[in-house]
C-alpha cells in the first residue's frame, strides 16, 4: 500500500494513509515523499473527506474481545456509504490501463525479480514504471509511475485482494507478460491446499492475451499443472536443462543459454541458485520487449539487490549482522544455502574453513504462526551452524519442532527464546569472530538488528 500511495502521489493526487506499526524501509519512504501517515484506524479520519478510500487487505470486519470493531474507520465508511475500493483495483483502473504490464508472480523471489526486471528495462532506456514490495537499491524507491506509454513492472501477489474481494491481487493487473517464478503451498490462512493456489495462478494465465507471453519455471511440477489447465499465450520456459533460457555454472558467474546456444555471461555478487533463476526469468521477460540476453546480463551485473534481501546491517567484533526477508521454509533454506556456498568458496580461496552461519528467525507470517510448516523448519535451517527462534505469540511448541536439529544433547545447535531481548542475549553470547548472523523475518523483528549490534559492541568492552 505504501508503494501504491507513492504512485498516486506521483500521478498528482493528494494522499494520506493510516496503518498500525509501520516499520522501515516503507515508513522512511513515505516520510520522504511527504505522505502523512496516521497511526491507527479511528473513525474520526472520516473528517478528511477523501474522494475515495483505498482499502488494504489488512483491514477486516473483525471484532475485539469487548465486541468493538477492530477497524472503526472501515465501519464508518460502510455506515456512511463512502466510496471505497481495493488497492489492486484502483491501480488497474487508474494507472495500468493501456500500458504493457509485466507481472511477476511466485511463492518466492517476486520482489527481487520485479526489481531485476525494472532495472534491466531502465538500463535499456525504456523508462519503466514499477511497483515493488520492497525498496530496490538501484532505484531507492519502491514505486515509480513514469510515462503513460512506458512498460510497467509489478510484483503480482497471490494473496487475496481485500475483505470484500477474495480474488488474488494479480487477477486485477491484466499483464501482457507474466512470470510464474515458482509455486509452493503458502498462505494457509486463506488457501486450503496447493491445488487452490494453482487454480488462482491459472486465473492469472487466463488474463494474458494471445499476443502476450507467459514465462514459466521449467523446474516446477506445480506450474506444469497450472499450464495443463490451459495456456493461450506464447510460452517461454527457464531453469531446466532443456528450456528456452538456462544457465551453466555457479550462481555468481554463469553462462546464459537461450534456445540451445550460449548468448551471455553474468557475473555478479548475488548468491544462491534462486537468484540465478530470478535472473533467467528476468531475461525471458525482457526478451519479450526486445532486450537481448546480453543486454540484460550487462544490466544485472550492476544490480544491487533489494533492501532486506541479505542486507548487511553492520559488523561488530568481526561479526556481521544481516537482514533478510525470508519467512517461508523454502526461502529460508535457499537463503542459507546461498550464503553457505559463498562462504565455502571464500574459505577455499583463502585456505581457511568457512565462517559460521547463525540463523535467527521469527515465525511471523500467518502461515508460520499457524504452525502449518513447523515440520519443515529443521530442513530449512540445516545449512546454518546455529539456529535461534523467537517464540513470542506462538501457539505451537517451537522447541519441539526444532528438536531434530539437536542430535547431540550435550551440544545443542537450535535454541528458542520468548522475547527479543532474550533472543539477542542468546545470540550475542554464542557469536564468535567471523560469524554471519542472518536475521529472517517478514516484519520489523522488534529492531533486533540494532539490538544485536549494540549487544555485540557491549560484549567487546
Amino acid at each position: 500500500m505504501g508503494g501504491l500511495a507513492a504512485l498516486a502521489r506521483e500521478a498528482g493526487h493528494r494522499v494520506t494513509g493510516c496503518d498500525a506499526g509501520v516499520y522501515p524501509p516503507m515508513s522512511d519512504q513515505l516520510r520522504a515523499l511527504g505522505i502523512d501517515l496516521i497511526e491507527g484506524f479511528d473513525a474520526d479520519q472520516m473528517a478528511l473527506k477523501p474522494d475515495v478510500f483505498v482499502v488494504g487487505n489488512v483491514v477486516s470486519r473483525a471484532r475485539l474481545p469487548d465486541g468493538s470493531p477492530k477497524f472503526p474507520l472501515m465501519e464508518a465508511i460502510l455506515d456512511q456509504g463512502a466510496r471505497y475500493t481495493s488497492g489492486p483495483q484502483w491501480l488497474s483502473e487508474h494507472l495500468l490501463q493501456g500500458r504493457h504490464v509485466l507481472a511477476v508472480a511466485g511463492t518466492h523471489g517476486k520482489t527481487t525479480t520485479t526489481s531485476m526486471l525494472s532495472w534491466v528495462l531502465a538500463q535499456a532506456d525504456m523508462k519503466p514504471g514499477f511497483l515493488v514490495g520492497g525498496v530496490p537499491l538501484n532505484f531507492g524507491v519502491s514505486a515509480q509511475l513514469s510515462g503513460p506509454n512506458t512498460p510497467f513492472v509489478i510484483e503480482a501477489d497471490e494473496y487475496d485482494t481485500a475483505f470484500f474481494d477474495k480474488r488474488s491481487k494479480f487477477v486485477h493487473y491484466r499483464p501482457r507478460t507474466a512470470i510464474l517464478n515458482n509455486l509452493e503451498f503458502d498462505h494457509a490462512d486463506i488457501f486450503d491446499n496447493l491445488a487452490a493456489i494453482e487454480r488462482q495462478f491459472h486465473h492469472l494465465v487466463r488474463t494474458v492475451p494471445s499476443s502476450g507471453r507467459v514465462v514459466v519455471n521449467g523446474l516446477e511440477e506445480s506450474l506444469t499443472r497450472v499450464l495443463a489447465q490451459g495456456c493461450w499465450s506464447e510460452l517461454r520456459t527457464f531453469g531446466a536443462a532443456v528450456s528456452d533460457f538456462s544457465a551453466v555454472g555457479p550462481a555468481h558467474d554463469f553462462a546464459v543459454w537461450q534456445q540451445g546456444r550460449e548468448v551471455a555471461r553474468l557475473r555478479w555478487d548475488l548468491s544462491g541458485q534462486h537468484n540465478q533463476l530470478n535472473a533467467l526469468a528476468t531475461m525471458a521477460a525482457a526478451d519479450h520487449l526486445g532486450v537481448s540476453a546480453a543486454q540484460a546480463a550487462e544490466a544485472l551485473g550492476q544490480f544491487q539487490n533489494v533492501k532486506r534481501r541479505m542486507e548487511v546491517r553492520g559488523t561488530v567484533r568481526h561479526v556481521t549482522v544481516i537482514d533478510d526477508f525470508a519467512h517461508h521454509p523454502t526461502a529460508m533454506r535457499t537463503t542459507l544455502e546461498g550464503l553457505r556456498a559463498q562462504l565455502e568458496a571464500q574459505g577455499g580461496a583463502q585456505g581457511q574453513p568457512p565462517r559460521r552461519i547463525l540463523a535467527v528467525f521469527e515465525p511471523r507470517s500467518n502461515t508460520m504462526k499457524l504452525g502449518t510448516m513447523k515440520a519443515q523448519l529443521p530442513w530449512a535451517l540445516a545449512p546454518a551452524d546455529l539456529s535461534f527462534c523467537h517464540t513470542g505469540g506462538l501457539d505451537w511448541d517451537a522447541a519441539a519442532a526444532l528438536a531434530p536439529l539437536n542430535t547431540e544433547p550435550a551440544k545443542p545447535i537450535a535454541f528458542t527464546a520468548p522475547s527479543i531481548d532474550a533472543l539477542v542475549q542468546q545470540v550475542a553470547q554464542a557469536a564468535q569472530a567471523g560469524d554471519q548472523i542472518v536475521c529472517m523475518s517478514n516484519g520489523g523483528f522488534g529492531g533486533i538488528h540494532a539490538k544485536l549490534l549494540a549487544a555485540l559492541g557491549s560484549a567487546a568492552k
